[in-house]
């Protein structure tokens, strides 16, 4: 019986990637976060670049334009919040205070069997202890927005004063043949990016404009701490809208139930709007997206990267039709693309 031995042949270079996507895997599990902030300050960058290109082409060097378009970002940023800080702390004490008030009278009429689950878990009535553990958990955790807020800043400083330099730098690892490839799809992300970021920033002001001045008129509390919040949540699909509704129709039970259905009512039509009109106005074609690929893309950017993953989900989805085209349009198959591309733009 003749014995039949099987040699296998590992070739070095499958060796050194195996290894690679095993540092790879390592970096992001003990480095996630500063790789978020280094893409979050990537995004900044990209989204300033046209103002500093635009003072660069007027004879001011990117070194001195870079740091000026952050500084007057920042600027504007702490100027507001000085501006009316009084006023939204103020306002945030009404909404904490009627919300806690909401909480109570929803347990009084809650069933006997969930109003005592509550009530064995502590006292509906928050005490001054826990009170103040709530100040000091907010306390932390507007230090640590701080922070990271300096640190993303100072990051984009540098990604704008050195980020093209940089990105040829890491393109020279590429090779050759793949680096036309690379070049359309960095193009191309940055457009989406940049498209993400200025129809968000439109869809976001808008919003703020909208319900500051509804809330005025109807006369319910606390309406520029609702009109911030709601600029805030407008950034975040789906979800961001219910976060941003709920308090505003407690707040408009104060006036009166009518009241609050109005308001439920303009933040139900708005929603309508922005997603139906709005929306596709300031986004064009450039972030066609479904609302099942939104929801799917935030639930995976929020599992990957918290709050700022995603965020970040969305423009990455959408880059997937050019990876499609650019990278994988050869092993897909024509047909595949073809029908891809016809659904993208709405085609039967």
């Amino acid at each position: 019986m003749t014995e039949t031995r099987m040699t296998v042949d590992i070739a070095p270079r499958a060796i050194v990637k195996i290894l690679a996507a095993m540092v790879i895997v390592w970096l992001w599990l003990n480095l996630w976060q500063l790789l978020m902030l280094i893409v979050m300050s990537v995004v900044l960058a990209i989204s300033l670049d046209p103002f500093v290109d635009w003072l660069f082409r007027r004879g001011i060097p990117r070194a001195v334009a870079a740091p000026a378009i952050v500084v007057i970002l920042a600027a504007l940023g702490v100027g507001f919040f000085i501006q009316s800080g009084s006023e939204l702390a103020g306002q945030a004490t009404v909404l904490g205070t009627h919300l806690m008030e909401a909480e109570r009278a929803a347990l009084e009429h809650a069933p006997a069997a969930i109003r005592s689950r509550f009530e064995h878990q502590g006292n509906i009535t928050p005490d001054a202890s826990s009170v103040a553990g709530y100040l000091l958990s907010t306390g932390r955790l507007l230090s640590s927005a701080l922070v990271v807020a300096a640190l993303a800043l100072v990051l984009t400083m540098y990604v704008l004063i050195e980020g093209r330099r940089a990105y040829e730098w890491l393109v020279a690892y590429v090779p050759q043949k793949h680096r036309g490839q690379v070049r359309v799809t960095a193009r191309e992300a940055r457009a989406r990016i940049l498209g993400y970021v200025t129809g968000n920033v439109a869809t976001s002001a808008f919003a703020v404009i909208f319900v500051f001045v509804s809330l005025t008129l109807l006369k319910v509390p606390a309406a520029l701490l609702l009109a911030v919040l709601a600029g805030v949540f407008d950034f975040v699909p789906v979800l961001g809208f219910i976060c941003s509704s709920v308090p505003a129709v407690v707040l408009a039970l104060t006036v009166s139930p009518g009241v609050a259905l109005i308001v439920a009512g303009l933040y139900v039509g708005y929603h309508l709007i922005e997603n139906y009109y709005i929306g596709p106005k300031v986004f064009g074609g450039r972030l066609r997206l479904s609302h099942l690929a939104v929801i799917l893309a935030f639930a995976v950017g929020a599992e990957v990267g918290g709050i700022v993953g995603a965020i970040l989900a969305l423009p990455v989805a959408a880059m997937y039709p050019v990876l499609e085209q650019v990278w994988l349009k050869d092993y897909l198959g024509r047909d595949a693309v073809e029908t891809h591309r016809r659904i993208e733009h709405g085609g039967a």
